[in-house]
């Protein structure tokens, strides 16, 4: 199972936010590149980097930054934030170390694009499902789209996509816990490829989690305020 820290990017800074929300942010780290080459050293193999800005804005705002991550840390990358276009998608997959791109509110508004992206660039495109009340939202989580998680879901692994990363919105950021029920019940419908993401605090939630067959877990405040340190959970549950 792979284990996988985050770092999301505002205004320049590594943050975290509180249920996605710009304006209960927490500030970790001024230099995002030194963040991911400190997950490279504690034995990261991937790195899920996120333009916080892009998400809201609906196109990057942190392109640079992400680039100079990946040309200045050996890890692969997995990008997401504001990616709405296929020329944005084509921009980032160029870049050496990015092994593939999550893709939301375009998953809504354009699943044509998306499929032929998946097409193009096989195992590439990740569709970030983020749910409130199981439902999914979008445009940096400020809408909530009329389609159930699994709905969406089911309908993308149809047309081959391979990897899906579930985020339950009321988590992320809480150190409260995983959905357990949720994500269990997001994996019985897809099959596999699931990444499990949002409020992930301790161990015993990689072990659950685990337990109900994810293929990955997105850690990010519980890595920052030391709940779980990374090299414990990669040498206990995987890379």
């Amino acid at each position: 199972m792979l284990i996988i820290p985050a770092i999301d990017i505002k205004q320049g800074r590594c943050v975290r936010l509180r249920q996605g929300r710009m304006d209960e942010e927490t500030v970790y780290y001024d230099a995002p590149v030194e963040v991911a080459r400190m997950w490279k050293k504690k034995g990261a193999g991937l790195v899920h980097v996120v333009d916080l800005d892009g998400a809201l804005r609906g196109s990057p705002v942190s392109y640079g930054l992400i680039k100079e991550i990946a040309d200045g840390v050996d890890v692969a990358l997995q990008v997401g934030g504001g990616i709405r276009s296929a020329e944005v998608a084509q921009a980032y997959l160029e870049i050496e170390r990015v092994e593939r791109i999550v893709l939301g509110t375009i998953a809504i508004e354009r699943p044509e694009l998306v499929e032929g992206l998946a097409r193009r660039y096989p195992g590439r495109i990740a569709i970030g499902i983020d749910v409130r009340d199981g439902r999914v939202a979008i445009k940096g989580w400020v809408e909530v789209a009329d389609i159930p998680a699994v709905e969406l879901a089911e309908r993308f692994k149809k047309k081959g996509i391979e990897w899906f990363i579930y985020t339950e919105i009321s988590r992320d950021g809480m150190l409260m816990g995983p959905d357990i029920e949720g994500i269990r019940n997001f994996v019985e419908h897809t099959g596999g490829g699931v990444i499990a993401s949002g409020g992930v605090t301790t161990m015993k939630d990689i072990e659950r989690l685990k337990e109900c067959g994810v293929d990955g877990v997105i850690i990010g405040r519980a890595l920052y305020d030391g709940t779980i340190e990374l090299e414990d959970a990669i040498k206990r549950f995987g890379g």
